[in-house]
């Protein structure tokens, strides 16, 4: 039968070539045993907390690691704002860009800056060493207001 549809059958081909997803880690887990950055989280607060993130791991996964109150209430999914964060200047000019789904998020998030990211989205790189992740004054949780997932 396939071979009266061979359009189907290319189609489906082509689909299976063209279609992927990253790797995932273990939900929520950092790489065992590499190598790590210092990172900066300013609190609400103003304090800043020092930490040292796993190179490859989101920085929503480093705050929840760290019990840093971060939210990420789709739970990296790219459907909210609640894991938005803050970057100096300096630092969001090397971040790769954002994508187009980040930004339709991005424009709902409480406190927008110009160098306004989603944590979810961020990945620690060595070239992150040192940098100040600020954490805005609230977030815009349509979700569950006052849920905060804790890491699986």
């Amino acid at each position: 039968m396939l071979g009266r549809l061979p359009a189907v059958g290319r189609v489906l081909a082509s689909a299976r070539r063209t279609f992927h997803s990253s790797i995932a880690l273990h939900h929520g887990a950092a790489p065992v045993g590499g190598p790590t950055v210092p990172i900066n989280f300013r609190l609400k607060d103003g304090s800043i907390k020092q930490v040292a993130a796993a190179v490859g791991t989101s920085i929503l996964d480093v705050a929840h690691a760290f019990e840093i109150d971060l939210e990420g209430a789709c739970e990296s999914s790219l459907a909210c704002s609640t894991c938005h964060v803050i970057f100096e200047e300096p630092v969001f000019d090397e971040l790769p860009e954002a994508c187009e789904d980040e930004e339709d998020m991005l424009d709902m998030a409480f406190g927008l800056t110009a160098t306004s990211r989603l944590g979810c989205q961020v990945m620690v790189t060595e070239e992150l060493a040192d940098a100040i992740v600020t954490l805005p004054a609230a977030t815009r949780n349509f979700y569950v207001d006052g849920h905060v997932p804790k890491p699986h």
